[in-house]
């Protein structure tokens, strides 16, 4: 469905949400696959970005309150860099709690478009939005924007800038981040930009301490994806029968987000049964950590040049403009 469609919400929809076969299809490939694994996406339904939202202000998980600091500390500066009337894209814009600082910060914007796989949340998010910005055209799209997006033309902007915050880049693959960011610069067409959070490489301990809290909001964050697949799919995994494990990988640069079987169990799914030994996990996520240099290569290869980075004193996490 490529056209608007008309609610009674005070902003513009389009409504692009994947079918319920895609969650089915990519469970039962991951699951069957030598590396257990399910989208990181299918953790964010309604629940599970609720739960996100909640760990966003955990006292370990510095990303959020870090890039908070950056961005309104250097609002003006990144103002300036992306320019007077320009179309702020927002890609997993969730309950777009940044966006209000960097509207703030633009001279006359021409627009805001909130991409996001959560229709209840990006609707709840924009609606709300608009009321603090009533004299801004406002689109919400329901969308998987890992996957190519054709976006409605908004006229009389000057340029489209991508904003894809909370170093949401570090849950793809390198390959992929690649292939993902030749897909945005395809939405920012020539002259456009990208705004991005990076999380920046640190120590073992404080990683692994943002992604194992002591309230145990993120175990929780990660079990709701097998409830779930119990909802929406007629599985069967006993939650109480399962743990959240999250570790640093230096080798690779990467914390891994896993949920362990805490016996040997089987799982239904459908009309397939799936064999979990005790210790035996499931994959569902990966988070990247960057140096600085490395990111820039990774624009590089997708015809991305970075302009300006943006850094809290501690250098934990960084927001990058780059230009296509």
């Amino acid at each position: 469905m490529m056209s608007p469609i008309s609610t009674q919400e005070p902003v513009t929809i389009l409504d692009l949400e994947p079918a319920p076969d895609d969650f089915l299809q990519d469970v039962l490939a991951g699951l069957g696959a030598s590396c257990r694994t399910v989208p990181c996406k299918y953790l964010y339904d309604r629940r599970g970005s609720q739960l996100f939202d909640r760990i966003c202000g955990l006292p370990e998980y510095y990303p959020t309150r870090t890039e908070i600091q950056i961005m309104r500390r250097h609002a003006a500066d990144i103002g300036g860099a992306l320019g007077p009337g320009c179309l702020v894209v927002e890609y997993g814009s969730g309950s777009s709690t940044k966006t209000p600082i960097l509207l703030d910060g633009l001279e006359d914007p021409g627009g805001y478009v909130a991409i996001d796989i959560s229709r209840a949340h990006v609707v709840q998010a924009v609606s709300r939005l608009s009321r603090s910005y009533p004299d801004l055209r406002m689109l919400c799209v329901c969308a998987d924007y890992t996957q190519p997006i054709e976006l409605p033309r908004v006229d009389d902007v000057r340029r489209r800038v991508v904003y894809f915050p909370g170093s949401t880049i570090g849950n793809f693959h390198r390959r992929d981040a690649v292939d993902f960011l030749c897909r945005v610069r395809g939405v920012c067409e020539e002259g456009g930009g990208l705004l991005i959070g990076v999380d920046l490489k640190k120590s073992r301990s404080m990683l692994e301490r943002a992604y194992n809290d002591a309230a145990g909001v993120t175990a929780r964050f990660n079990l709701n994806v097998l409830e779930r697949m119990n909802r929406e799919l007629d599985a069967d995994f006993d939650l109480a029968q399962w743990r959240h494990r999250a570790c640093y990988d230096p080798s690779l640069g990467r914390i891994e987000m896993h949920l362990v079987s805490a016996r040997a169990q089987w799982v239904h799914i459908r009309e397939q049964a799936f064999a979990f030994g005790p210790g035996e996990s499931i994959r569902t996520e990966v988070s990247y950590k960057y140096a600085l240099e490395e990111f820039a290569d990774v624009g590089a290869e997708a015809g991305f040049a970075v302009q300006q980075v943006w850094m809290d004193a501690q250098r934990l996490f960084s927001v990058q403009f780059l230009t296509a």
